[in-house]
């Protein structure tokens, strides 16, 4: 089963329990649009080569598009629809204004200079510029892409329409119109959507206190490392992290800001403090909670059934397969499902483009708190309904944001109002 089909089947788990029109269900089963164009890009050694570039636009209901932009070699047509479902799903969890979006060009970026990345930022903007703005796709960071990437990607869009149209990206830097504690939304949302769970249901699920529960993070990138350097000041054990080149374990708690200025100081291959293992030993290790923070499709059929953890915190885009996600549904592990758990940066980007909009700045101190409430509302939505319906938490979350969904585009009339003679 493809990453678009297993999401959709995990869709279709909720229609029952939503008041949703028939019409709205159908409309929600196919992008608006997607755009695929051919990127040439000269490199520096004067060669050229010919990328495929992406932008999926799921559906803008509730607001403009609203979606990161990847640099990867697994952006794919399939691949970018299913991103962009997804995010159309998350941000009518969080309940922010936006629709959903993704895009990508099918790259390394690893092995690109840092002038190649800014041709190719530059003409992704190029030949895109038409599609994109503050009031009708709003692209953000994602895998392989920065804040500088963002600020190629702006300056381009600015220098083709002209103006200073500062909300048409967000993730820039703070210098021209970002927000401080963007970096860090995805994992510290990520934090506070567990810190209250744990806090308000956690009791439900017979774990052991804070300082005596054992939390492994798949993925040390921006989000794992965020996530995890927020668990260790608030004083979660932290026992074992990984990156593409391995994992580490120890027991007694890992230091995941000494663990990162080891791995800067070493290529980032050598991890010290502990016991190397593998990605995959990582997720079956006997701990109380796994974070998948990297890539898709990590929790499959294959390895789900050796999940001992309790606990599994989607950081990640889709890291659980439909086959795998039954498997934990019938062991009474709790998943907490992407669409809400990794929803802190896009609720941050919105902040971004509030600022954007109306040219008056958010501090730090501001932005933690407002996201922080924002995580917490939706994280108590969801499992109100996961409690009032004995679904998942991942349908619950479906059902929350189909009701959103749902609600604003029936005011645009359907077929019951329509029938009315």
């Amino acid at each position: 089963m493809s990453m678009l089909e297993g999401a959709k089947k995990q869709l279709e788990a909720a229609y029952k329990y939503a008041d949703i029109n028939s019409e709205t269900w159908e409309k929600l089963q196919y992008p608006d649009k997607i755009v695929q164009v051919s990127l040439p890009m000269r490199h520096d050694d004067g060669t050229m080569k010919v990328y495929k570039a992406y932008r999926c636009q799921h559906n803008n209901v509730r607001g403009p598009y609203k979606g990161g932009v990847r640099f990867h070699p697994s952006v794919g047509r399939e691949h970018v629809e299913s991103l962009a479902f997804w995010m159309t799903f998350k941000n009518a969890v969080v309940d922010v204004p936006f629709g959903g979006a993704k895009g990508g060009i099918s790259v390394d970026a690893q092995v690109l200079s840092n002038r190649e990345i800014e041709r190719l930022s530059k003409g992704y903007i190029d030949v895109l510029s038409d599609n994109i703005g503050p009031d009708v796709d709003i692209p953000a960071p994602d895998m392989y892409t920065n804040e500088r990437v963002m600020s190629f990607m702006f300056n381009e869009y600015k220098k083709i329409h002209g103006g200073h149209p500062l909300g048409v990206v967000t993730g820039k830097p703070v210098a021209i119109g970002g927000i401080e504690g963007r970096s860090s939304a995805t994992g510290y949302g990520g934090f506070y959507s567990m810190n209250f769970l744990l806090d308000k249901f956690g009791y439900k699920l017979k774990l052991p206190s804070k300082k005596r529960l054992k939390i492994a993070v798949q993925g040390f990138g921006q989000v794992g490392y965020w996530f995890a350097e927020r668990l260790q000041r608030e004083g979660y054990n932290v026992v074992a992290l990984s990156n593409i080149h391995g994992a580490v374990y120890n027991e007694k708690g890992l230091n995941p800001t000494a663990a990162r200025l080891h791995l800067d100081e070493n290529d980032h291959k050598v991890w010290g403090q502990g016991t190397n293992i593998t990605n995959e030993e990582l997720l079956e290790l006997d701990v109380d909670i796994i974070v998948p923070a990297a890539i898709e499709n990590v929790i499959t059929e294959e390895n789900a059934k050796n999940v001992k953890a309790k606990i599994i915190l989607e950081l990640a885009n889709g890291p659980t397969t439909f086959e795998a996600d039954q498997i934990l549904n019938e062991k009474g592990v709790l998943v907490v499902p992407d669409i809400l758990a990794n929803s802190g940066g896009v609720t941050v980007s919105y902040f971004e483009w509030l600022q954007n909009r109306t040219a008056i700045r958010k501090n730090y101190d501001d932005v933690q708190k407002e996201l922080r409430a924002m995580m917490e509302r939706a994280t108590e939505e969801v499992m109100r309904r996961h409690l009032e319906y004995g679904t998942s938490p991942r349908t619950a979350a479906y059902i929350l944001a189909l009701e959103r969904l749902g609600a604003a585009d029936a005011v645009y009339g359907n077929k019951d109002y329509f029938s009315i003679r």
